[in-house]
This record gives C-alpha cells, sequence and structure tokens, in this order.
C-alpha cells in the first residue's frame, strides 16, 4: 500500500478510534497486522495524536476558553476546581505511560493481547453502562465532579496502557461507576484526554528531536495528521450526540466482534 493511502486509512482510525470507546491503539496495532502492512513507526504515531489533539480542542474550545478564562482570569472558584479535576486525572495515566509505557507496548503489543482486551474491557463497558442506567442521582454536569470521581476517571485511564483497553472506554467506564450519567462521562473523558494526548503527541514530538527515531514529512505524514483532525472531531460530535439516546451496547458488540475475528485469523 502506497504511503498516502495508507496515511488517510490510519489517520481515519485513530481519529474515528481515539474518541469511540473501542481501542484507537488495538486498531493501530490489528489494521496492519491484518492487511500486512508496515509499521508506521513513531513518526506517524506522533502525528497521529497530534491530529486528534487538534480534534478535540476544535470541539471543546468552548468549555476549554470557559474552563482557563474562569481559571486563570476571572479567579472563579469552580473554573479553578474543574481545571485542577482534569489535570488530577490526567496525572495517573501520562506518569504511568512516561515510566512503564514503552514496556508494557513492547510485551502485550500483538493481536492475542489486543483481542483479549478488547472484548474483557467492552464487557466490563457494558456491565457499567447496564449498573449507570436510569439512576435519579447520577452527576449531570462536569462542573459537579468531586474528587473521589475525578480519581476514579484517573486511576481508570492508567489502565488504558493495556493495548486495546481503550482511552475513552475505560475513562467512560470509570465515570459510569463512580456515579456519572453518560453525556457526563463523555464529556468528562474528553476533557481528560487533553492533556493525556497532549503529553502523548509531546512524547513522541521529543524523542524525534531527540534523534530516537527518523521521520520524513511527506503527502502520508500531512494526509493522517489532516484526516485523523477532521475525523476526531466528527466522531465527538457523533458521540455525545448518541449517547443522549443511546446505550453503549453497539460498541460492546463491535469490540466482541471484532475479537472473534482477530482470534479466528490466529488459528
Amino acid at each position: 500500500m502506497n504511503d498516502l493511502l495508507q496515511g488517510i486509512v490510519l489517520g481515519l482510525l485513530q481519529g474515528v478510534t481515539e474518541f469511540f470507546p473501542v481501542s484507537s491503539s488495538g486498531h493501530l496495532i490489528l489494521v496492519p497486522w491484518l492487511f500486512g502492512w508496515r509499521d508506521q513507526g513513531l513518526a506517524f504515531d506522533t502525528v497521529l495524536h497530534l491530529g486528534t489533539l487538534v480534534a478535540v480542542l476544535w470541539a471543546f474550545r468552548k468549555d476549554v476558553t470557559r474552563i482557563v478564562r474562569g481559571a486563570f482570569v476571572q479567579n472563579d472558584a469552580a473554573a479553578k476546581r474543574l481545571f485542577l479535576q482534569i489535570i488530577a486525572a490526567s496525572i495517573p495515566g501520562i506518569v504511568l505511560g512516561g515510566l512503564f509505557g514503552s514496556a508494557i507496548e513492547s510485551a502485550l503489543r500483538g493481536p492475542l493481547p489486543v483481542a483479549i482486551d478488547l472484548a474483557f474491557w467492552g464487557i466490563v463497558l457494558f456491565a457499567a453502562d447496564r449498573s449507570s442506567a436510569g439512576k435519579k442521582d447520577a452527576v449531570r454536569a462536569v462542573d459537579r465532579l468531586n474528587w473521589r470521581q475525578t480519581l476514579t476517571v484517573g486511576l481508570a485511564q492508567a489502565i488504558a496502557l493495556l493495548p486495546g483497553t481503550s482511552r475513552s472506554g475505560i475513562t467512560m467506564t470509570g465515570g459510569l461507576l463512580s456515579g456519572l450519567d453518560r453525556g457526563t462521562a463523555v464529556q468528562f473523558s474528553f476533557l481528560v484526554s487533553i492533556p493525556t494526548i497532549a503529553a502523548a503527541g509531546g512524547y513522541g514530538l521529543l524523542k524525534l528531536l531527540r534523534g530516537d527515531a527518523t521521520a520524513s514529512v511527506g503527502p502520508g505524514l500531512l494526509a493522517g495528521f489532516l484526516v485523523a483532525a477532521v475525523s476526531g472531531a466528527w466522531a465527538i460530535r457523533f458521540l455525545r450526540s448518541y449517547v443522549s439516546k443511546h446505550s453503549f451496547n453497539a460498541f460492546v458488540i463491535y469490540r466482541l466482534a471484532l475479537a472473534l475475528v482477530v482470534v479466528a485469523a490466529l488459528r
């Protein structure tokens, strides 16, 4: 496959699966494996992360502006608290990712571990969604999160280091289990993704600048960035609308079906 087409496909995968609860890392491992493509390398991974960072910043530009302005300009206590909660929920994943991310990915970057995590954490998402459905006391606004709920989402995000888990899926699961309604769990998951994706993209850029990996700017790389940004913005908008009326069951079914396809392909 030529670099341009591979860049478009991988950009689309990253943009959609970063925000859908189906695991972007799992798809970026499985799709090249299923189709026999060469590994896209660190440069592609870094650029795709930056594309999804642009997507989430664009989709939540009003929220980000409100929180930052309230916290640092207007001295708004609620905005300061939410800003600190977003940072706090990001820390476990960022710290553990920096310390153990490479080792975990090296050990588990294979189709079978990805399939197992897709299935297992998909079932956990299903159980969390069922248990939270219809709760009258569910938190329905990110401004009302307490620190226990913040910590639960943060610890959940650390589990996303396992390929196939899904960062968005596990943080939404943590939110649901801690008492958030679907819409709030999705919104907080996406807000927490901003520092997390920025850290992943920044770490990749640092490695490239230090010469730990090489990068060549070409049409495939640029196409991947643009497609990841556009498809990511669409995925965020779609999912926020979808969960206001539907459960996560469709995503759970997809995860289980993909896991079965991978296991069948390994036989």
